[in-house]
């Protein structure tokens, strides 16, 4: 048919630049991995496949955003580094590490191939399920921080305020997509997240005058005046229009606020201990001078995470994240909607409209042994759900087949992996990244005196079962 020989070029092309050779029933097989002909949607659905051999190298995308880390100090320059991407070796801050299929930054299986081209072209490697649901791409994006600095005071829109965004302001926000995400500490971790509650905000417009000052005495007091056992609409009410305008007070307002408050600290911890979140807004004022951001802490829950613990972020929800390195998983979506800590574009009319308002203290994860040597950590999104893989010498663990795709970020240490029905196992080191497809059992062997720590981004479990 002229439509299968038509089709079948690009493939052919994909296959030559790849090194391919032609897999069982007439498809292209990489790594000993079947590839679905071009023409098979021209049949009646196929039922789900066998597991599939092998997995797909791949390497990961560096964004040097400015907030990140430099040099040895920065785990994603160590993995980029380790991975032979080079790293931070032009000086440039090395900020995020992004395993997946966004446009923005795709992982690339060779020079001119990546993920998403590979992807769109095999959906079986998502599995059926995966594939149907999320319109034939990856749900999900995988990536490392190490942050230096604050990012920005931010939420992410849930779908249909995405949707809406995206088709307003398409070259602001890019994505129709909404962007749960969650953070897996692998050092001491800090963020602002969700508001603090209502006795916490009277104690700061109590103690804080420059903070009363700016937010002005009628919201003060309505904030002030309610009972913590009322709660509701309420207290949304009076807690929106009291951090709407601290986010809308002019730059003036909030410089001369931010330098009479620096002043008092500074002149107070000379005769008594500040508090935690005191010392946070000192810390945060000297990164961001003058900026909404420093004042806006005292609204927030100051949260740390000890390495393994996890903070699941929602759709809606004002959060920065402070210092530290983590592992993190989100739907496939870049949309950041920012108000604070940042010399990036500020859309503050929106985040204050879009917020939840919620005041509860978010839920520290702790993670669920699923077998020896794995931690799951599971949200309450579909996207995606995070695996701590931590090896001991000479120890081996095997990842079941499982209905949908995986990517495997090797973080320490040094083994091998073997996958579906590889003739030979594939070394495994320090910034090594994997693509496991659907229906692909996997099984990681440690060498070498060190712990082997992996981490595993999937579907989340609930969706395929």
């Amino acid at each position: 048919m002229a439509s299968s020989a038509a089709s079948s070029a690009p493939a052919a092309s994909l296959e030559r630049r790849l090194g391919l050779g032609l897999g069982r029933r007439g498809g292209v097989g990489l790594g000993g991995l079947l590839l679905a002909p071009a023409d098979a949607a021209d049949g009646p659905p196929a039922p789900p496949p066998p597991a599939m051999p092998g997995v797909l190298p791949l390497r990961g995308a560096v964004q040097h955003y400015e907030w990140g880390r430099r040099g040895a100090d920065s785990l994603v320059a160590r993995l980029a580094a380790a991975a032979g991407g080079g790293g931070d070796a032009d000086g440039r801050p090395c900020a995020e590490l992004w395993m997946g299929t966004h446009p923005a930054a795709p992982s690339a299986l060779a020079p001119d191939v990546t993920l998403r081209d590979w992807i769109a072209r095999n959906p079986a490697a998502l599995g059926r399920a995966v594939a149907a649901r999320w319109g034939g791409d990856l749900p999900f994006l995988f990536k490392v921080l190490s942050v230096a600095k604050a990012l920005s005071i931010q939420a992410h829109p849930d779908r249909e305020l995405a949707a809406a965004l995206h088709a307003l302001r398409p070259a602001t926000y890019r994505d129709a997509n909404h962007k749960p995400e969650m953070a897996v500490a692998v050092t001491d971790f800090s963020a602002l997240c969700g508001f603090a509650a209502t006795q916490e905000l009277k104690e700061v417009l109590m103690t804080v005058p420059e903070i009363r000052e700016l937010v002005g005495k009628e919201e003060s007091s309505k904030l002030l005046r309610v009972k913590e056992k009322d709660g509701g609409i309420g207290v949304r009410s009076y807690l929106k229009s009291a951090f709407t305008r601290l986010m809308t007070a002019s730059e003036e307002a909030v410089s001369q606020t931010i330098s009479k408050l620096k002043s008092r600290l500074n002149s107070e911890r000379k005769v008594r201990a500040l508090t935690k979140k005191e010392q946070l807004v000192l810390s945060l004022e000297k990164q961001y001078p003058g900026d909404v951001g420093v004042l806006a802490a005292f609204f927030l829950n100051y949260v740390k995470l000890n390495p393994g613990e996890a903070l699941y972020v929602g759709a809606n929800e004002p959060h920065a994240y402070l210092s530290g390195e983590c592992i993190e998983c989100m739907a496939t979506s870049d949309n950041v909607v920012r108000a604070g800590l940042t010399p990036k574009y500020r859309d503050v009319q929106t985040l204050c409209s879009m917020l939840t308002y919620n005041q509860v203290y978010p839920e520290i994860l702790q993670g669920v042994p699923v077998q020896p040597y794995v931690t799951r950590y599971t949200p309450s999104t579909d996207e995606f759900e995070v695996d701590r893989y931590m090896l001991p010498p000479g120890k081996s663990v095997t990842m079941s087949a499982v209905a949908g795709p995986s990517i495997f970020l090797v973080m320490t240490g040094e083994g091998e992996i073997q996958a579906g029905s590889m003739p030979d196992n594939a070394k495994a080191k320090e910034g090594d990244i994997f693509f496991v497809p659907a229906y692909t059992e996997v099984k990681l062997y440690t060498s070498g005196p060190r712990f082997m720590q992996l981490y595993r981004a999937g579907v989340n479990s609930r969706f395929l079962s």
